[in-house]
């Protein structure tokens, strides 16, 4: 297996048009091929079923990447959306990136269907091309607010309760006019108020006239074939963290909180980013998935700085020593153990990865052993995300694939452009089953992850590349319960941000962090679901909110959304 990684590794690069010679000649003999890639098991059946409701439910987005035939990168990218409650009617609305055509704001209807309210709420990113979105109430005003990453400068919109929105991008100081991918908001400083991190890619400008690239032929073909770059040639661009003035405006603290390495900024190419408190020191902590280079773990120190410890604590590489091309990324308890684990989607000819959280401030790539390698070896994933597909306790994985490369089938004969998406079932022992679900190939790219339509299990919206976004819902037929949380924060953000949340039930504990920017390009479901099985009565929730503030509620029945807000100093409810 290793000798196989090793030789693969420069598979990519003949896409770009850098590889030849017995690589080519590998991916041309099919036969040999097939020998040699691991074979991963066959999908299982299950009660967990989805059914699009995209149609019946009225929405209507198509994304366009406004491709010319120049062979822009950002053209590959795609973009993603967000499932938010922005008019606090308890039901979750959704909000899509486009990228050559204006973003759209659907408003529930709280009956399945959803209304495009774009041009009343003001929102629709006209004139910018974009990518992801981030959601949070970062003035405290019970409002969700957004914040969409652009080809060029972001926007800040203003929720102002009315059903509309305001840019305060210039007010804010918060439009970084580099090439953002994801951001998140979080509050890294415990002060109250949500900061903001935004991933910078590529330092890449639609005015330069870079040389073209070609992919290599398949097949004994002597044309080459036109392509996109390979991301190798651009310097990355650096990340940006914004600290919460409260005030409305915000201040660009990346380097005062150390987010740079000794000769200037991190340039890591990021595409991914997610905050959670992986050593459950109550600071939150930062993971950025980056693009053929080392991913970034930025370990809060507590006093407004970071220290970059990902190779220190082994979740920048792969089990092989490699740099991935870290696309989706999301931050869960798989294992049931109380600390965060980390799930990587990475690029075709290599594997998604699982890094297992030991506890003790280190990670183990445990891919193979979760039967997560093999399984994803041929697949290219962007939007991922833990979630409980059917309320057992144990959380399960999505992946969202389709390749970057529409001539990719020119190039090879085992991979296409357009390839279907992949659910991974938890069985309870730290091991996963690929879970059979419509095999309908397309090029997908975000994931959101949020109950919609309030009935108590997680639904799927899933972005495409030049194509429709799907809801799925989940109508999986199981009898698991389920208890889900909307939490309110007073002397913590009030969105919950960071909040930490513990359910026990006899001697199993499930552990939950509030976190919202994750996936790719996207922002999730704020409330927190837990499946807990055909149990009736939860033993206890203990809530550890930002501020330190610890909560106890105990015997709760299930099935119910519980509104729970920060009291202003430690209590238990019986």
């Amino acid at each position: 297996m290793d000798v196989l990684a090793a030789n693969t590794l420069s598979k990519r690069d003949s896409f770009y048009s850098f590889r030849s010679g017995w690589l080519a000649l590998i991916i041309t003999i099919s036969t040999l091929l097939l020998t040699l890639i691991p074979l991963p098991a066959l999908p299982i059946e299950s009660p967990i079923h989805f059914t699009d409701v995209t149609d019946t439910a009225g929405i209507h987005f198509e994304h366009t990447d406004g491709a010319t035939g120049a062979f822009h990168l950002p053209e590959t990218l795609g973009a993603g959306g967000a499932f938010l409650d922005y008019n606090n009617d308890g039901y979750l609305d959704l909000y899509l990136v486009n990228s050559a055509a204006p973003n759209i704001l659907y408003r529930n209807n709280g009956d399945g269907t959803f209304t495009d309210v774009t041009t009343s709420a003001g929102v629709s990113n006209q004139g910018s091309y974009g990518h992801g979105v981030a959601c949070g109430d970062y003035n405290n005003d019970n409002y969700i607010d957004l914040y969409v990453t652009n080809f060029g400068a972001n926007r800040l919109y203003h929720n102002n309760g009315n059903g509309t929105f305001t840019d305060v991008t210039v007010k804010s100081d918060t439009g970084d006019a580099r090439w953002s991918s994801s951001a998140t908001f979080f509050d890294y400083n415990i002060d109250g108020y949500l900061d903001l991190y935004v991933v910078n890619y590529l330092n890449y400008k639609l005015d330069i006239p870079y040389p073209p690239c070609f992919e290599n032929p398949a097949f004994g073909a002597a044309e080459k074939v036109r392509g996109y770059c390979h991301p190798k040639h651009f310097e990355g661009a650096p990340d940006r963290l914004y600290r919460n003035n409260g005030d409305g405006t915000f201040t660009d603290a990346t380097k005062a909180a150390n987010i740079r390495d000794p000769g200037g900024m991190f340039l890591g190419k990021g595409l991914g980013v997610v905050a959670a408190d992986f050593d459950a020191d109550g600071n939150p902590d930062l993971y950025v998935a980056n693009d053929d280079t080392p991913n970034y773990l930025f370990y809060n120190k507590g006093d407004g700085t970071f220290a970059e410890i990902a190779i220190l604590t082994g979740c920048a590489y792969s089990a092989e020593g490699i740099a991935q091309a870290g696309m989706g990324v999301d931050a869960g308890d798989y294992n049931g153990d109380g600390f965060l684990d980390l799930f990587i989607t990475n690029f075709s000819y290599e594997t998604n990865t699982l890094y297992r959280n030991n506890g003790d401030g280190t990670f183990t790539d445990v891919s193979y052993k979760a039967r997560l390698g093999e399984e994803s070896y041929l697949s290219l994933g962007f939007g991922t995300g833990f979630f409980d597909a059917d309320n057992d306790g144990n959380l399960d994985i999505f992946i969202a694939n389709g390749h970057i490369f529409p001539t990719v089938e020119r190039t090879t004969d085992v991979l296409s452009y357009k390839q279907p998406n992949q659910l991974f079932w938890n069985q309870g022992d730290s091991t996963f089953a690929e879970i059979q679900l419509d095999k309908q190939p397309t090029v997908s790219r975000g994931t959101l992850f949020g109950d919609y339509d309030n009935d108590g299990d997680t639904d799927l919206l899933i972005t495409q590349l030049n194509d429709k976004a799907t809801l799925l819902r989940n109508e999986s037929k199981t009898p698991n319960n389920w208890l889900r949380l909307k939490l309110i924060g007073t002397r913590s953000n009030r969105d919950g941000i960071g909040t930490r949340v513990t359910l026990t039930i006899g001697a199993e504990s499930q552990t939950r962090e509030v976190h919202v920017g994750s996936s790719y390009l996207s922002s999730n479901d704020p409330r927190v679901l837990f499946g807990v099985g055909q149990q009736t009565v939860v033993d206890q929730l203990k809530i550890r909110w930002q501020s330190g503030i610890v909560q106890i509620l105990e015997n709760l029945a299930v099935n119910q959304e519980l509104v729970i807000t920060e009291p202003l100093s430690e209590l238990k409810v019986r």
